[in-house]
């Protein structure tokens, strides 16, 4: 049976996790293919730091009513909430004892898309949070449900908008389109017919909760997707049964863990089958993933881009390096374009190449020139290094080989500092 080298559980960590971390990525090697990966899902870990305080919205609408002046402080103070929210969550991330988890967190915040600058409600992006971290390696049918009643979602695509006679398609179309079977597996009369059953689906944004509202729901049998049904969560069965839901999500894990190339369509029928019949257990999912073959071909290799998240937040729970202020790290996670809580639009983070222009490519070098920089710390940073050096230090902090020459000069330090400002580290 396959036991993993070092650069095996490298490659793991790195994928899976928040950053190459040198303790874990040594705890998997020597271990079985499957046995790391049960380790690394088995840490999970719900407890996050105190929530912010967050003015209760009736507050907000009762200082909107007033004035202009009223209406501007009360924008003002959400967005003063909006970025201590943001920075609670930086926080978690580089401090969270189950970092797959909180990766896979992140990976459903960009796959059930939200964001503040329509939400507009701090408190409830929290909740939203709170159930996918909740859910991350859980059950997706559970997760699709939950979405489906989330007000955060509601409010986002319109869901209170929806109404007997005055039929809104914003969240069935992605529903359909993002959350579950992906464009060219439904026709428009199979959105009109999803929008009809979540009429009356809305959100009550003072009490923070989901309301169904009877007199504002259209009850008539429509046909979607050529089966007959009367309401929301009949559509959410029809989808849950559909082959291609479970394969939406497949590809999504390609891309997230294994190669921007085009998967093989034999590949995610597997992947989408295992899934489906494991009841759309996403740690099956996860763990078909990461056993497969693909995912531990040689050509799956640093051959990803680095997230915002995972150059800054990996790099600092790798490093032992002084952490900036947390208000800065979002500022730089915003600049590097992976503003949490706020993706751009619907779609999320487009992601992959996309990391890198010209302008990010240059904020990520400053950040990681000033990480590295000579100071009096130093030689105490030094001393928090893993005891190795030369070609293991090369192994554990890049996925190939360099591209620039190492330092002649000896000092582990140095090589460190090579190592991170070399092009390679952009990848994982």
């Amino acid at each position: 049976m396959q036991r993993l080298d070092f650069s095996d559980a490298r490659h793991l960590v790195a994928r899976s996790a928040l950053g190459p971390e040198w303790s874990l990525v040594n705890k998997l090697k020597g271990r079985t293919r499957a046995d790391a990966v049960n380790i690394l899902l088995s840490h999970q870990d719900n407890k996050t730091p105190a929530l912010p305080p967050m003015t209760p919205w009736t507050h907000i609408m009762r200082m909107s009513t007033h004035s202009s002046k009223g209406k501007r402080d009360a924008r003002m103070q959400m967005g003063r909430e909006s970025v201590r929210l943001k920075q609670w969550w930086m926080s978690h991330l580089l401090t969270t004892k189950a970092p797959v988890q909180e990766r896979m967190t992140l990976f459903w915040h960009n796959h059930f898309t939200s964001g503040f600058a329509k939400v507009q409600q701090p408190k409830i992006m929290y909740v939203q949070n709170q159930m996918l971290r909740d859910n991350a390696l859980g059950s997706f049918a559970v997760m699709l449900r939950k979405i489906a009643r989330d007000p955060a979602m509601l409010v986002y695509l319109d869901g209170s908008l929806n109404k007997k006679g005055k039929p809104n398609e914003n969240f069935a179309r992605e529903l359909l389109e993002l959350f579950t079977l992906g464009r060219g597996h439904y026709t428009e009369n199979d959105v009109k017919a999803a929008a009809i059953t979540f009429t009356g689906w809305g959100a009550d944004r003072n009490k923070g909760t989901f309301v169904y509202n009877s007199k504002e729901h259209e009850a008539k049998r429509v046909k979607f997707l050529g089966q007959w049904v009367e309401n929301g969560d009949q559509v959410l069965d029809v989808l849950l049964k559909h082959h291609r839901t479970a394969e939406c999500i497949a590809e999504k894990f390609w891309y997230e863990f294994v190669s921007y190339h085009t998967p093989p369509r034999a590949v995610i029928r597997e992947w989408g089958n295992a899934f489906r019949t494991s009841n759309y257990r996403i740690s099956t999912l996860l763990r078909t993933v990461l056993s497969s073959n693909e995912f531990w071909d040689a050509r799956n290799r640093g051959n990803l881009i680095k997230s915002p998240v995972d150059l800054v937040v990996g790099t600092l729970r790798s490093l032992p390096y002084p952490k900036p202020a947390i208000a800065e790290l979002v500022h730089i996670n915003q600049l590097l374009g992976q503003d949490l809580f706020d993706p751009p639009n619907v779609k999320g983070w487009a992601g992959g190449k996309q990391w890198i222009d010209t302008q990010t490519l240059l904020v990520r070098n400053s950040l990681l020139t000033r990480l590295t920089r000579h100071t009096k710390q130093s030689p105490h940073i030094e001393k928090r290094l893993p005891k190795t050096e030369g070609e293991a230090v090369v192994d554990w902090l890049l996925p190939r080989q360099p591209v620039l020459p190492l330092p002649v000069i000896p000092g582990k330090l140095r090589l460190v500092r090579a190592l991170v400002l070399d092009p390679t580290y952009q990848l994982k």
